[in-house]
């Protein structure tokens, strides 16, 4: 979508549509007291009876008659002033978008100052238009035209009012668009269909990054996991004719010796369970299994372009996990990276599998932090539902640093204990440890065997089971891959 910014009162902005921010119980405004006498007191009518009085997630939309230059007025809530947030920003302006493509209109124009209670500021600013662009975004490349489709995206402008505001506000519209890119490029990636998304389609896709940001970026292949010992990610691969790939994205926003943030993504591109088959329900959501790994890209991408000053280091095991004559069984003992052996119980909880030598790998670069992302227990969903992902570590000052970047950028994380308890559950009588620890605490006792491998530095884990992907569709997201994890590590990335 087209996103400008005007210098121009509200009132006088020629548009399909003009949006203005309303707090809840305050219809009283300098702004709003002129539109409502322009328009013959169609908002105090609707105030007086109850029909909109400015609560989060109520709107009104209005016809102006010509009596304004804007064709149209859509007055959107956004809840008591106090308790406004740039979550709550976010979604108003994600809805309201919606609603102006509902009017098919080409145009609408949006009052900035009015979604700010005491003045602009650049994160105001920044979150609305965070919310319009993820708002517009849509998978739609496999689908044919058709009298049923969406309406296309309005061009949209926010309007300010002074020189020094037009500069917040367009460093804010560039700030948010960069952030968006990241967002997108993950969500395609979630999207994309098990047919098209081989590891070998998302190696492509991270050269084609690289040369488009002017970052690095490394592919090992089959040979090169083998001389190296990747044996717990290629005995996942086992099952499937599409050659494993552990692809490497480096961002250079620092001295070349200052230590590298690392994020290490899940990256198997379908998941059937292997031999220990998933049910045929839902199935095919399971090309959702690579989300941590598109958060690594998208978060790679946006850091080159809003220009991070520190150094970056993405890592995604890519594999695929098909049952077949060749694929590994329960009972199979695999000698990981670190030289671990694990014996496998269960097929379906590899993706733990191919992080571990991922995570041995992320040594290498002598990182000053880890951090990995994967939707990788069921449990979580159980424990958390939708709403949180995950996060464990041996690190608390990280784990806090993680958590106040979820509640600022709106993707919140919840912990959980990791305890050395837990890892008793992990106890092989075969080899060092089972990839599996029972029913009990399984998101927890999934950390703790990714722990094993992640000793030597300061870590901490994501589980995005129940975040990665929107079943229903809201204002900021469709219904698909959410980019969930893109915002909060560029939020935590920018306190670096």
């Amino acid at each position: 979508m087209l996103l400008t910014v005007k210098n121009s009162p509200a009132l006088k902005q020629k548009t399909g549509c003009l949006v203005v921010a309303v707090n809840e119980g305050k219809l009283g405004t300098p702004l709003l007291k002129e539109l409502d006498a322009a328009l013959d007191g169609p908002i105090s009518r609707a105030s007086r009876e109850g029909e909109f009085r400015g609560a989060s997630g109520q709107a009104l939309l209005l016809h102006t008659g010509k009596r304004l230059p804007a064709q149209r007025l859509l007055l959107v809530g956004i809840g008591k002033s106090r308790k406004k947030a740039p979550t709550r920003l976010r979604q108003a302006a994600g809805s309201a978008l919606e609603q102006v493509r509902a009017t098919h209109t080409a145009s609408f124009a949006l009052d900035l100052a009015s979604f700010c209670a005491k003045g602009l500021d650049l994160a105001t600013a920044q979150a609305v238009a965070e919310g319009l662009l993820l708002g517009s975004y849509r998978f739609d490349r496999y689908q044919s035209e058709s009298d049923d489709d969406p309406p296309a995206d309005p061009k949209g402008v926010l309007l300010v009012r002074g020189s020094k505001e037009l500069a917040l506000a367009g460093q804010a519209a560039e700030r948010a668009g960069h952030v968006v890119d990241g967002v997108s490029l993950a969500r395609n990636l979630v999207n994309e269909p098990g047919n098209v998304k081989s590891p070998a389609y998302l190696a492509n896709q991270a050269r084609e990054l690289a040369q488009q940001v002017g970052i690095k970026c490394e592919v090992l292949e089959r040979e090169q996991l083998e001389a190296l010992g990747c044996g717990a990610l290629l005995g996942v691969a086992q099952g499937s004719q599409r050659e494993p790939k552990l692809i490497t994205l480096e961002y250079s926003g620092d001295h070349d010796d200052a230590q590298p943030i690392v994020l290490v993504g899940k990256g198997v591109v379908f998941d059937a369970g292997g031999i220990s088959l998933k049910p045929a329900e839902k199935m095919d959501e399971m090309k959702m299994d690579m989300a941590g790994g598109a958060v690594v890209f998208g978060v790679l991408k946006a850091a080159a372009l809003l220009k991070l000053p520190l150094n970056l280091v993405g890592i995604v095991p890519a594999v695929e996990n098909l049952p077949s004559g060749s694929a590994y069984r329960p009972g199979d003992i695999l000698t990981s990276l670190s030289g671990k052996t694990i014996e496998v119980l269960n097929t379906d909880a590899e993706g733990r599998l191919i992080l571990a030598d991922a995570l041995t790998f992320a040594a290498k670069y002598q990182p000053r932090v880890v951090i990995d992302l994967a939707t990788l227990t069921g449990a979580c969903i159980i424990a958390l539902g939708h709403y949180a992902a995950a996060v464990l570590g041996n690190h608390d000052g990280l784990i806090r640093q993680l958590i106040q970047a979820g509640n600022k950028s709106g993707e919140r994380l919840w912990q959980l204990p990791l305890w050395s308890d837990y890892a008793n559950q992990l106890k092989s009588h075969v080899a060092d440890l089972k990839n599996i620890g029972g029913r009990p605490a399984g998101t927890i006792t999934a950390a703790a065997f990714l722990q094993k491998f992640a000793d030597d530095y300061t870590w901490a884990h994501l589980d995005i089971a129940g975040t990665a992907w929107e079943e229903k569709g809201q204002p900021c997201c469709p219904k698909g891959g959410t980019g969930f994890g893109v915002r909060l590590l560029l939020e935590y990335l920018q306190t670096k």
